[in-house]
């Protein structure tokens, strides 16, 4: 074994390093949500919980006890109109309180996808540049590796627009075939 190569220990750390990194990224991006935000936030997982449904449930069974048991005051007699009125509503809140809560994670997710993409870059750039220093090295030490056109393509700086354009060509070309339309 070298005396250069990573001890399992030395990975250890390396990782340690990173997950704390993505932690602190992650806590920089949720540190100052609005108050809409925590307040979706809140109803959201609340109303995506069991309590949610065991409250409901009891709420429900009570109301349809009370206002169907002969010899007890009906103030909503069945068909519970005053009862669909109020879960109508209550539905309106929480649907907007979730989509609330699901821009807010938009947000965060779209945050990531652009640290994600940069990430990406910085490696494909470091990637590039590597193959280009490689193919300097072995040119300077004689290396007769030959012409490999592929090597060649991946040692050139990509272009992100011609990239993009080629993955939406691909992409129509693939939809064209699966709708059979020309």
């Amino acid at each position: 074994m070298s005396h250069d190569a990573p001890t399992a220990r030395q990975a250890a750390e390396i990782t340690r390093r990173n997950v704390r990194t993505v932690r602190e990224l992650e806590q920089l991006a949720v540190a100052d949500p609005s108050f809409a935000d925590r307040t979706a936030s809140f109803v959201a997982r609340f109303c995506g919980s069991i309590h949610f449904v065991w409250v409901h449930a009891a709420v429900f069974g009570a109301w349809f006890a009370v206002n169907s048991i002969p010899g007890l005051p009906h103030w909503d007699p069945y068909p519970f109109t005053f009862l669909t009125m109020w879960a109508s509503t209550e539905s309106i809140f929480i649907a907007a309180f979730i989509l609330i809560a699901q821009n807010y994670a938009m947000r965060l997710s779209e945050r990531r996808a652009q640290l994600d993409l940069q990430i990406n870059l910085l490696a494909e750039q470091e990637t590039t540049k590597t193959l280009q220093m490689l193919e300097l090295i072995a040119q300077k030490v004689g290396a007769q590796v030959g012409h490999d056109p592929e090597v060649a393509a991946l040692a050139e700086a990509t272009r992100l627009d011609s990239l993009a354009k080629q993955i939406d060509e691909t992409q129509k070309e693939q939809d064209r075939e699966e709708t059979g339309s020309p």
